[in-house]
């Protein structure tokens, strides 16, 4: 017996708890609900649901077992919400879901995995999401699927996809809208018929594992070189052990090494380019002397002998006769250096 609940269109954000415990089929489409804790265990007490609508609200993240005792469902729709992240184990538990839709969502990265644990799955929808490409790791025994409406790149990582959907049975329902987005030379191409040649995707593929094992190997041995300079442990005096940080970490450290390059380079570029600025600091100024010199030299000997004690019977213009006298023995220079080589030489002659 068929017991059908309808709460769509109502605005409510949480699943109503006054619900009959035995309905089959329960719409709550158009509303505000998010599948909080709160709703996932109200969502278990309905064990005899064979059909769920979800579409049309605001769910955002599919956690693990987020319908892990409806084990009668049949039909999930869960489109148009804002769905970004699915979990492996999101739908763990639905062993007799028979169609999946989770279209109209903004899922960019989904995994074969999740599909794993639905044995009973025939359709599934992926249409008008974000996917670029979908790993098929298990082959899934669908009998139809949706892919329309995504950004696929037909490059070597939709070659699984590619290959299941030629070798498998499953129906690509508007498979001429299924187009490539990526690369330009394959746009508009169906992503079934977009030649991808297997040889060539190993060879891409094993270039890149070494790529990736050759750079994580010169990152392990440049740690182990820094480890090796930079020891944590360094024993002191008096037997203890002084922790210091690697020298790698310390961004402080490199950028005071780095100034002091640069400042002393800036130093030397100066020295050398302009030497002008430091021979100021070096040299000295020669200047000419005064014409009153010798007045001011007899000033200044005037006033040494005024310090002296005078003697009696004398007056007081003594030293100053006593520095003409002095000045009597001084010969007038005549503006000729007399040069006793010159003398010698003539008297020879």
């Amino acid at each position: 017996q068929q017991v059908t609940c309808e709460e769509s269109g109502k605005n409510i954000s949480n699943i109503p708890t006054n619900l009959f415990q035995n309905v089959t089929k329960l719409s709550l489409k158009n509303n505000k609900i998010s599948l909080k804790d709160s709703d996932k265990e109200i969502l278990q007490s309905f064990i005899n649901l064979t059909e769920l609508y979800l579409n049309e609200n605001m769910i955002t993240v599919l956690h693990n077992n987020s319908f892990c005792s409806l084990t009668k469902l049949l039909i999930l729709d869960i489109s148009n919400n804002h769905i970004s992240t699915v979990h492996k184990a999101a739908f763990a538990g639905l062993n007799q879901l028979s169609v999946l839709n989770l279209s109209c969502n903004t899922i960019t990265q989904l995994d074969s995995d999740v599909f794993t644990s639905l044995k009973s799955l025939t359709v599934l929808n992926l249409q008008y999401n974000s996917l670029k490409s979908f790993h098929i790791k298990s082959p899934l025994k669908l009998i139809k699927i949706v892919l329309d409406g995504n950004p696929w790149n037909c490059s070597c990582d939709l070659l699984d996809l590619q290959m299941w959907l030629t070798a498998s049975n499953v129906t690509m329902e508007n498979e001429n809208s299924t187009t490539c987005t990526f690369p330009n030379t394959k746009k508009k191409f169906s992503i079934k018929m977009a030649a991808n040649q297997p040889a060539e995707c190993k060879i891409e593929k094993a270039s890149l594992e070494n790529t990736v094992i050759s750079i994580s190997a010169t990152e392990l041995k440049s740690s182990a070189l820094l480890t090796a300079l930079t020891p944590n442990n360094i024993t002191g005096n008096n037997g203890t052990h002084t922790e210091f940080p690697l020298l790698g970490k310390s961004w402080t450290f490199l950028a005071g090494v780095l100034g002091f390059v640069l400042s002393t380079t800036l130093l030397i570029f100066t020295a050398v380019k302009c030497p002008t600025w430091y021979r100021y600091l070096i040299s000295y100024s020669h200047h000419r002397l005064e014409e009153n010199g010798s007045e001011i030299f007899e000033q200044e000997f005037s006033a040494d002998m005024s310090s002296f004690p005078t003697v009696s019977g004398t007056n007081n213009e003594d030293p100053i006769v006593t520095f003409q006298k002095i000045h009597a023995f001084v010969p007038e220079e005549d503006g000729f250096i007399e040069d006793k080589y010159i003398d010698s030489y003539t008297e020879e002659s």
